[in-house]
């Protein structure tokens, strides 16, 4: 049985009435000092369960020109859409649905606040979403919570879960402590860069 909080109705509320303790009002460190060493700027990247997007803004500022950012959020997306100028909106590809029915294929996937935001049930069905959008040798890059939480969302997890996770159609290339987290979140994230597998053998 579908959750509520998997319902778009349930996160239109959410912004409706700014209840929107996870975001922080700016790109977050470690996912901004990932973007400055990219030097490619014609990857195709996605961000799912964006949000306000600041993560697709800074990629915008950086002379990133391919970027899509899916939220399942109507209410969101066109204040995000009504944000945009002209210009942005050449370089900025907005989707209104659910992560799990989107297509296409993408070089990079910047992970924000979406894995701890849907029920663990489907995280396996994230995985196997993400390595199906992702071109050969594509990546996952981003934040994920080294926690637990009483109330969910958010939902936690630890290392040894996202590994063991991930290891079927990815190689983990980092999944360590984060050094550079915000002061609310630090000593409770990990960031991850995993490079998908050869799909040939999936």
């Amino acid at each position: 049985m579908e959750q509520h909080f998997l319902k778009a109705d349930y996160w239109n509320t959410r912004y409706q009435q700014n209840q929107t303790a996870w975001d922080i009002g700016y790109i977050s460190t470690p996912i901004k000092e990932y973007i400055n060493q990219l030097t490619e700027k014609n990857l195709r990247i996605l961000i799912p369960g964006c949000g306000n997007a600041y993560e697709a803004k800074y990629l915008l500022e950086k002379g990133f020109t391919h970027i899509t950012v899916v939220d399942i959020s109507t209410t969101l997306t066109e204040q995000l859409n009504n944000s945009l100028t002209a210009e942005e909106k050449q370089k900025i590809h907005i989707i209104t649905d659910d992560f799990f029915e989107i297509e296409g294929k993408y070089d990079l996937m910047i992970e924000q606040t979406f894995f701890c935001a849907i029920d663990p049930s489907l995280r396996h069905q994230y995985v196997v979403k993400t390595a199906s959008l992702l071109s050969e040798k594509g990546k996952l890059a981003g934040l994920l919570f080294n926690r637990n939480f009483e109330n969910s969302p958010p939902f936690g997890g630890d290392e040894n879960e996202y590994r063991q996770l991930f290891s079927m159609h990815f190689r983990m290339k980092c999944l360590d402590a984060c050094y550079n987290s915000i002061p609310a979140r630090a000593g409770n994230e990990l960031f991850l860069i995993a490079e998908k597998l050869n799909t040939e053998t999936q």
